[in-house]
């Protein structure tokens, strides 16, 4: 029992890391940007853009919120799907040296079948014209 619970040190370790990461960086842009503002915020009063979003020192110009084409949104979902394939990939290539002592055959079939429905998709979205950015 001790041993299965010291399997999990790493992975809590790693989630520490991950919040004190986030932490550090939220606590460092509000230090950060306090000590930027501390002279401009008097000229800032002057303009009377003192409730302003901070961004990089600079007096934001311009719509904060812009249109984006549908495109935009197209390419990214099929970066997310092909991404995801990767994600599939890497326990398979994990495994498989193991798994092809028992059953190579249906672990590899498995994996071509996999591939082989995701490069229909991708000729798909070619043949649609999907990654085409000007249209």
């Amino acid at each position: 029992m001790d041993s299965q619970l010291t399997q999990y040190i790493p992975i809590l370790i790693l989630l520490l890391v991950a919040i004190g990461a986030a932490a550090g960086m939220l606590i460092a842009s509000v230090a950060l940007g306090r000590w930027a503002n501390r002279g401009r915020l008097q000229n800032r009063a002057k303009n009377q853009n003192i409730n302003t979003p901070y961004e990089c020192g600079m007096i934001a110009v311009g719509e904060g919120n812009t249109r984006l084409s549908v495109k935009f949104y197209l390419v990214a979902m099929l970066f997310i799907l092909f991404d995801i394939e990767v994600v599939f990939m890497y326990p398979w290539a994990v495994v498989y040296r193991d798994m092809l002592k028992t059953n190579g055959p249906v672990i590899l079939g498995s994996m071509v079948s996999f591939l082989g429905i995701l490069f229909i998709g991708y000729i798909y979205a070619l043949k649609k014209k999907a990654f085409d950015w000007k249209s």
